[in-house]
Protein backbone atom coordinates (compact mmCIF):
# COMPACT_ATOMS: atom_id res chain seq x y z
CA UNK A 1 0.00 0.00 0.00
CA UNK A 2 2.83 2.38 0.89
CA UNK A 3 4.64 1.67 -2.38
CA UNK A 4 1.51 2.34 -4.42
CA UNK A 5 0.80 5.59 -2.58
CA UNK A 6 4.41 6.75 -2.88
CA UNK A 7 4.51 5.95 -6.60
CA UNK A 8 1.24 7.79 -7.24
CA UNK A 9 2.52 10.80 -5.29
CA UNK A 10 5.85 10.75 -7.13
CA UNK A 11 4.22 10.48 -10.57
CA UNK A 12 1.41 12.85 -9.58
CA UNK A 13 -1.15 10.42 -10.92
CA UNK A 14 -3.73 8.07 -9.47
CA UNK A 15 -2.85 5.50 -12.14
CA UNK A 16 0.35 3.48 -12.48
CA UNK A 17 -0.29 2.12 -15.97
CA UNK A 18 3.38 1.97 -16.98
CA UNK A 19 4.71 0.63 -13.69
CA UNK A 20 5.80 -2.75 -12.34
CA UNK A 21 5.53 -3.75 -8.69
CA UNK A 22 8.14 -6.26 -7.46
CA UNK A 23 7.34 -7.96 -4.13
CA UNK A 24 8.65 -10.98 -2.25
CA UNK A 25 5.23 -12.37 -1.30
CA UNK A 26 1.96 -12.50 -3.21
CA UNK A 27 -0.27 -9.50 -2.43
CA UNK A 28 -3.25 -10.00 -0.14
CA UNK A 29 -6.79 -9.26 -1.29
CA UNK A 30 -6.71 -5.70 0.09
CA UNK A 31 -3.45 -4.91 -1.72
CA UNK A 32 -4.74 -6.55 -4.89
CA UNK A 33 -7.74 -4.21 -4.75
CA UNK A 34 -5.41 -1.22 -4.47
CA UNK A 35 -3.35 -2.59 -7.36
CA UNK A 36 -6.52 -2.87 -9.43
CA UNK A 37 -7.59 0.71 -8.71
CA UNK A 38 -4.09 2.00 -9.48
CA UNK A 39 -4.15 0.00 -12.75
CA UNK A 40 -0.59 -1.26 -12.41
CA UNK A 41 0.75 -2.73 -15.64
CA UNK A 42 2.60 -5.61 -14.03
CA UNK A 43 3.10 -7.40 -10.71
CA UNK A 44 6.07 -9.68 -10.10
CA UNK A 45 6.09 -11.70 -6.90
CA UNK A 46 8.23 -14.55 -5.67
CA UNK A 47 6.48 -16.70 -3.09
CA UNK A 48 2.78 -17.51 -3.03
CA UNK A 49 0.84 -16.68 0.10
CA UNK A 50 -1.27 -19.77 0.66
CA UNK A 51 -3.30 -18.35 3.55
CA UNK A 52 -4.18 -14.84 2.40
CA UNK A 53 -2.94 -14.35 -1.15
CA UNK A 54 -5.33 -12.84 -3.66
CA UNK A 55 -4.99 -15.74 -6.13
CA UNK A 56 -6.58 -18.12 -3.66
CA UNK A 57 -9.43 -15.88 -2.50
CA UNK A 58 -10.09 -13.47 -5.38
CA UNK A 59 -8.07 -14.49 -8.46
CA UNK A 60 -10.04 -12.19 -10.77
CA UNK A 61 -9.57 -9.14 -8.55
CA UNK A 62 -6.52 -7.84 -10.42
CA UNK A 63 -7.18 -5.43 -13.30
CA UNK A 64 -7.64 -7.43 -16.54
CA UNK A 65 -4.73 -5.65 -18.26
CA UNK A 66 -2.30 -6.28 -15.39
CA UNK A 67 0.29 -8.94 -16.14
CA UNK A 68 1.13 -11.18 -13.18
CA UNK A 69 4.43 -13.08 -12.93
CA UNK A 70 5.04 -15.41 -10.02
CA UNK A 71 7.81 -17.64 -8.78
CA UNK A 72 10.76 -15.33 -9.46
CA UNK A 73 13.37 -16.41 -6.87
CA UNK A 74 10.56 -18.22 -5.08
CA UNK A 75 12.74 -20.51 -2.96
CA UNK A 76 15.05 -17.72 -1.81
CA UNK A 77 12.19 -15.39 -0.88
CA UNK A 78 10.22 -18.11 0.92
CA UNK A 79 13.34 -18.96 2.92
CA UNK A 80 13.90 -15.28 3.74
CA UNK A 81 10.33 -14.86 4.96
CA UNK A 82 10.44 -18.08 7.01
CA UNK A 83 13.63 -17.03 8.77
CA UNK A 84 12.28 -13.53 9.40
CA UNK A 85 9.17 -14.81 11.16
CA UNK A 86 11.10 -17.47 13.09
CA UNK A 87 13.28 -14.67 14.54
CA UNK A 88 10.18 -12.60 15.35
CA UNK A 89 8.65 -15.51 17.29
CA UNK A 90 11.84 -16.34 19.22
Amino acid sequence: MLAITAACDFLQSKYLRDCTLFVTVEPCVMCAGAIKWAQLSRIVYAAREEKSGFSRHQPLLIHPKTQVSQGVMEYECAELMTKFFQRKRA
